[in-house]
């Protein structure tokens, strides 16, 4: 509509430029009228006339002094406010016709000879000028009468004509000089004063500016740069206005009463926003924005990012982004991918410890993670054991045997990372929670330095590394309400699926029984049937009755074979089974401080989120620690509800061997262990770790004796760097001497405990050998007969290795 408004405009303006280049001439009565067709005045002012000179012209028409005039009719186009308004093309269809009323209501009037000489359309601002010229010797006096008799007229018709079809401008006399102008300025409601004189009095602007429209705000001037003239700005409370004023007032020349001099008035219009205002408002106001610019921030995070984040979390539990879990790779792999890879004879060998009978000390375990993990949580699984202990393969199997989704976070991997936004990153890698924006914690310390030397304090942006990973946490809490959520209502689907199937496989059974015996009465065969003879073929009209089905013959009731009242039963107990299986289980492995690092807020906001997580029953929770010391941050974060211990040990000599001869089965390996490789693997120990590198070297062909021998020399290089460091300067570093080490390792070298209280008479200090038992070298646990005694016990291959250990 637009592009065709525009096509006819141009065809319409080219027509009239070719019929007249620059003016069109319409006859009214005896005189001519020159319509001007240029949106611009090419018109020259005459320089030799002063400023006073400019409101009324004169010159010479037949040898008779004539006066010259201008008059702005407003409303006659729509008032262009920008460069897209299309209205201004509505206005070029009606531009002929609008002229045409306007010189024919103003021609009738004849006071002081007025006669008009041209209409000039200024359709930019809405209006048209209109030049006349009149006959006096007084021209103050007859401007002010052909103004009267020119609005008389207007106000007899009603108005002048106007683009919308219905009269509502007015006509108003040109105090100043018209310039029509096409500049990209676009009328506004705020008109700009510009004084070529002295100032104009605040009053004396308002009486002069006021009969256009009301005023909102009117400013006074203030100082600007030399030879810049002072200005004001007007603020009309209708945009109508303010294009009545600046044509009317511009090149106007006032004379105040006073006699001060006269000032020239310039007018133009003033966006009502200037440019780059908001800029520099915000940045003379620091102490507004900065807090302002945080909490929309803010606001954009938890109203944008945060439901994305958790939906993120959700798609790395439930696989949503695992394309081994589509559809159409599923339909690949099975119809192309297995038929074209070749056939393999290898038999996979069973991973973990769990289901392997020869491991008996694991099958309680195994019990007891099974248990906590087919009820409601209401505490938290603490699974300690030394490390190599099997832990994690035993976890491994228990969920391979569940099915359930799991979220595994490695603190490990937490305690690696050398800075706070890498833990950060760490984290949320593991979690799935993205998007996140580490590089902004550099980009906060920075915003807070700069905003201290401009308010004089911190605006508050950067947060420590324990409040973000409580945000990162919360966020992931949020998501696995959803996963149970989602999962939840997935099997409720199918369970009333499954019920529905059900029950209409028992009511066919149940029909067709009753059809078996004949007493089953179906009303729609009497339809079929009709009336009176034909009814015959069916049952009956009266329905069946209890004595019909007792006196046909059967071994029994129908009703009594079929439990139509058990369904919502069983449906109800299957929900709250499926319940418990829809949440989700949240792994948290190496839950252990790192030596030499203070990094124990992260293990203090982990326990607190997994005590959250736990009395909620939003997740089952289970911490996987290499000693049982941990457990302090768990049970300070929970301290109403003790925690659920599982102590992994290492296994005796028999359920060893057993192991390493059942491990050498599954791969195929047919080895008869002499007495004597069966010593050396009793000597090894019951570390799980050392038993599946012992099995997976022997599978690579190497003996059993060397295989044992290479094992405990790599224990003796861990211990050796553990406990005596590399050199002298290492050594230094450790929080104890090599001469207490020596004396706990020899100690430790010819039994496997060791009571505590017997290292009093050579240790003052107790406190170095908390870190050892960090680094597993040894273990710390409590024995409780009549006396509570404190017990040191260590791995068996370190043991063996001792020898050859040099203390010095």
């Amino acid at each position: 509509m637009r592009r065709c408004l525009f096509l006819f405009s141009m065809i319409t303006r080219t027509r009239l430029c070719q019929a007249a280049p620059q003016r069109l001439r319409y006859r009214f009565r005896d005189n001519s009228i020159l319509v001007h067709r240029q949106s611009y005045s090419d018109a020259p002012i005459n320089k030799a006339q002063g400023p006073a000179d400019l409101s009324a012209k004169t010159t010479v028409v037949n040898h008779c002094q004539w006066h010259e005039g201008w008059l702005f009719a407003d409303s006659v186009f729509p008032i262009q406010i920008a460069k897209w308004d299309f209205r201004h093309y509505i206005g070029l269809l009606r531009e002929e016709s609008l002229l045409e009323i306007i010189g024919h209501r103003l021609e009738h009037i004849q006071t002081q000879g007025f006669k008009i000489t041209s209409l000039e359309p200024y359709k930019k601002d809405g209006g048209v000028f209109i030049r006349f010229i009149y006959k006096t010797s007084d021209p103050e006096n007859a401007l002010k009468s052909i103004e009267h008799e020119l609005s008389e007229a207007v106000v007899k018709h009603g108005g002048l004509p106007s683009w919308l079809g219905f009269n509502k401008g007015n006509i108003w006399m040109v105090k100043g000089t018209p310039w029509r102008e096409d500049l990209d300025r676009y009328a506004s409601p705020i008109v700009s004063v510009a004084f070529d004189g002295p100032d104009i009095q605040e009053q004396s602007l308002y009486e002069l500016f006021r009969p256009f429209g009301r005023i909102q705000r009117l400013t006074v001037p203030g100082p600007v740069p030399v030879g810049t003239p002072r200005s004001t700005t007007i603020t009309f409370s209708r945009l109508h206005s303010a294009t009545i004023a600046r044509n009317v007032l511009h090149g106007f020349c006032y004379t105040p009463v006073e006699g001060s001099g006269k000032t020239l008035l310039r007018t133009a219009y003033q966006r009502p926003v200037q440019a780059h205002a908001i800029r520099d408002w915000m940045s003379s106001h620091p102490k507004i924005t900065l807090p302002l610019l945080v909490f929309l921030l803010g606001t954009l995070t938890y109203t944008v990012f945060d439901p994305i984040r958790s939906l993120m979390v959700q798609g790395k539990m439930l696989d949503w982004f695992d394309y081994r879990e589509f559809r159409l790779y599923k339909w690949l792999r099975t119809n192309a991918f297995d038929l074209l890879a070749p056939a393999s004879n290898h038999t996979p060998v069973p991973v973990g410890l769990a289901n392997s009978v020869v491991w008996r000390e694991r099958k309680e375990a195994v019990s007891a993670i099974k248990t906590y993990l087919s009820d409601f949580p209401t505490t938290i699984e603490f699974i300690h054991g030394p490390q190599g202990s099997g832990k994690t393969r035993l976890l491994e199997t228990v969920l391979k045997d569940s099915g359930r989704k799991a979220m595994i976070i490695d603190c490990r991997a937490l305690q690696n990372t050398t800075s706070d936004s890498q833990i950060v990153a760490s984290l949320a890698a593991q979690t799935g929670y993205w998007p996140v924006f580490t590089f902004l914690n550099s980009v906060n310390n920075l915003i807070d330095l700069a905003s201290v030397g401009l308010i004089g304090q911190k605006v508050g942006l950067n947060s420590s590394l324990d409040d973000q990973l409580r945000q990162i946490l919360a966020i992931v809490g949020t998501a696995l309400k959803g996963v149970n959520s989602s999962h939840l209502n997935a099997t409720k689907r199918q369970i009333h699926k499954r019920e529905r199937e059900r029950s209409e496989k028992e009511n066919q059974e149940y029909i067709w029984a009753k059809i078996e015996r004949g007493v089953w009465h179906d009303g729609r065969l009497d339809c079929v049937a009709g009336n009176g003879i034909m009814s015959e073929l069916g049952v009956g009209d009266e329905p069946m009755l209890v004595s019909d089905e007792s006196s046909a013959p059967s071994s029994g009731s129908v009703e009594e074979k079929f439990s139509f009242g058990e369904t919502p039963k069983r449906q109800s107990s299957q929900e709250e089974m499926e319940a418990v299986r829809s949440l989700p289980i949240v792994v948290i492995r190496n839950y252990a401080v790192k030596v030499g690092s203070n990094r124990v807020e992260l293990l203090n906001v982990l326990a607190q989120w997994a005590a959250i997580l736990a009395e909620n029953q939003v997740a089952h929770v289970i911490v996987m620690s290499d000693n049982r010391e941990n457990a302090k941050y768990l049970a300070k974060a929970l301290p109403s509800k003790p925690l659920s211990l599982i102590a992994l040990s290492d296994a005796d000599s028999r359920s060893s061997i057993s192991f390493v001869r059942q491990k050498l089965r599954d791969a195929d390996i047919d080895v008869d262990l002499t007495s004597n490789q069966i010593v050396y693997v009793e000597r090894l120990g019951g570390r799980s770790s050392d038993l599946e590198s012992l099995v997976h070297q022997i599978r690579n062909g190497q003996p059993v004796e060397d295989a044992v021998e290479n094992i405990i020399s790599r224990g003796v290089a861990e211990l050796r760097k553990s406990a005596f460091g590399d050199d002298v300067d290492d050594a230094k570093s450790l929080l104890w001497t090599r001469e207490q080490a020596w004396t706990v390792l020899k100690l430790l070298s010819g039994r496997n405990e060791v009571i505590f209280s017997t290292c009093f008479s050579f240790i003052s200090r107790i406190s170095p050998f908390r870190f050892p038992i960090m680094t597993s070298l040894w273990s710390f646990r409590s024995r409780e007969t009549k006396h509570h005694f404190e017990v040191w016990n260590m791995q068996n291959s370190y043991q063996l290795g001792l020898m050859k250990v040099d203390p010095l």
